[in-house]
């Protein structure tokens, strides 16, 4: 019997950003076409901030030359933008409401430190019995020890669980603990796999 929903937090509960909104920040910074995913997520400072060892705002700083912001105050504009950018996926908001107070709630996230801070700024926090945010933790999926301590504070057992990821990757880890996993790919089917679980009707 299922008791537990975990809901990945970036390009789930936030809406993945356009890829042509990417284009636009490139053009702004006079850097190639295609690079700037690489250049902020392919970097140890990104590594180091998901694991805790650095602040998202030191993440900042070590970055930002790298993307051709050579001043705190250009770096500092720049952060301010690109977070404004982040938004809701109203449509998983909605099913998150739906479901909350019929099962236990979780959040479980490869992110940097302060994500109940976001969730909070979103007005979601209180959606959530618990969250798992890497940075805070120590821990990144798909350690195993990141869904287990979820499951743990949840009160639940791996088969009492779904956990719900955009990466491939920590949904078969998730699977491999004995948890449903599904590799979510927009809201609509994502309600379709829920149905089949007999999660929601």
């Amino acid at each position: 019997m299922i008791n537990a929903i975990i809901f990945d937090f970036g390009r789930v509960i936030s809406v993945q950003k356009p890829l042509s909104l990417f284009g636009a920040y490139e053009v702004e910074l006079g850097l190639p076409p295609d690079t700037i995913n690489a250049i902020m997520f392919d970097s140890p400072a990104w590594r180091d901030t998901l694991i805790g060892y650095t602040t998202e705002e030191e993440y900042w700083y070590a970055i930002g030359p790298e993307l051709g912001l050579n001043t705190q105050e250009a770096i500092d504009a720049f952060r301010k933008r690109y977070r404004a950018h982040e938004a809701i996926n109203t449509a998983v908001l909605d099913l998150i409401s739906q479901l909350q107070g019929r099962y236990k709630l979780a959040v479980l996230s490869n992110s940097p430190p302060g994500l109940e801070d976001w969730l909070d700024e979103w007005q979601i926090l209180d959606l959530f019995d618990i969250v798992f945010c890497s940075g805070d933790e120590g821990v990144v999926k798909p350690d195993p020890k990141a869904y287990m301590t979820t499951l743990e504070r949840l009160g639940v057992v791996p088969q009492a669980a779904v956990f719900i990821d955009d990466a491939i990757d920590n949904v078969e880890a998730a699977r491999a603990l004995g948890m449903q996993g599904i590799h979510f790919s927009t809201a609509e089917t994502l309600v379709t796999e829920l149905k089949a679980l007999r999660i929601i009707s």
